[in-house]
């Protein structure tokens, strides 16, 4: 895990930000744009690891952060409490605390020279977007890239610039879309990830995987997955959801010998059947 390299001394104090750009991406969703008081980027990170995002007096939560750039940090938040609620109201200018980064991230070793397949389901496209990001920006590292994913309607669609105009720009990338439910004017496809995954039918051969999206859905497509041929050994997701403090000092995201915050979020689905089924 990478140490946090906030001003602090202390890892559990956050530094002082502001937030100077708000996205709307759905009606539920916004992506926070944060640097530091000096114009700085708060901390320095891989993809896949995640950052402490805190409103004084209300509290703070560990979220994804999506992208980076050079003097910021973006953070995608879904409205889905009393956190995120507040979160939500706040304006451009507002001053938050952020701390990080926590976790492993994506094995980029591992992916380089691959094809590589990125599955996304809602917010869950946030953390798996940070590697594709990557990906385009070191695009020689990495082989053919396809792009699969899907939201329960249209209007709830994440990242809309990158799905329907940035991302099908870039060299040797196709991105396919899904709906559960489409309205009058959705002319893509209607379906749940897991079948339209199968429907791709992306081959398998010197292929990495990165899924990541709700529970069910990552059940039916690690099922398709395996039916497709591909191997616990190719396929990597994230078990972001479980982390807590981000220093394995609180003890609650073990998962047998394992702490999430330590040790992941970042796993093989192979090394994730060598542990309890407690995730």
């Amino acid at each position: 895990m990478s140490n946090c390299s906030s001003e602090n001394s202390n890892p559990l104090v956050p530094t002082l930000g502001t937030v100077f750009k708000i996205v709307q991406e759905t009606p539920d969703v916004k992506t926070f744009h944060v640097s530091t008081k000096d114009g700085k980027k708060p901390f320095d990170l891989m993809p896949g690891q995640l950052g402490m995002f805190s409103l004084l007096d209300i509290g703070e939560g560990m979220f994804s952060v999506t992208a980076q750039g050079e003097n910021h940090i973006e953070f995608a938040i879904k409205k889905c409490g009393m956190l995120t609620d507040a979160l939500h109201d706040i304006m451009e200018g507002q001053t938050v605390g952020v701390r990080g980064p926590y976790g492993n991230g994506f094995p980029i070793e591992m992916c380089k020279g691959k094809d590589m397949l990125y599955i996304g389901g809602g917010i869950g496209l946030a953390p798996v977007r940070s590697l594709i990001r990557y990906s385009f920006e070191h695009r020689d590292d990495f082989g053919k890239i396809d792009i699969v994913y899907g939201s329960r309607s249209p209007a709830d669609l994440c990242f809309k610039e990158d799905l329907f105009e940035n991302w099908p720009k870039e060299k040797n990338t196709q991105v396919h879309i899904t709906v559960d439910k489409g309205d009058d004017d959705w002319k893509g496809n209607v379906g749940f990830v897991p079948a339209f995954l199968e429907q791709v039918n992306p081959d398998p051969k010197g292929k990495i995987v990165v899924l990541c999206g709700p529970p069910i859905m990552i059940k039916f497509c690690l099922q398709s997955l395996a039916k497709m041929g591909y191997t616990d050994d190719q396929v990597i997701t994230t078990l972001e959801m479980r982390m807590k403090c981000g220093i394995g000092k609180c003890g609650r995201c073990n998962i047998g010998s394992k702490y999430v915050c330590l040790d992941g979020p970042v796993f093989t689905m192979a090394e994730l059947n060598n542990l309890p089924n407690e995730f």
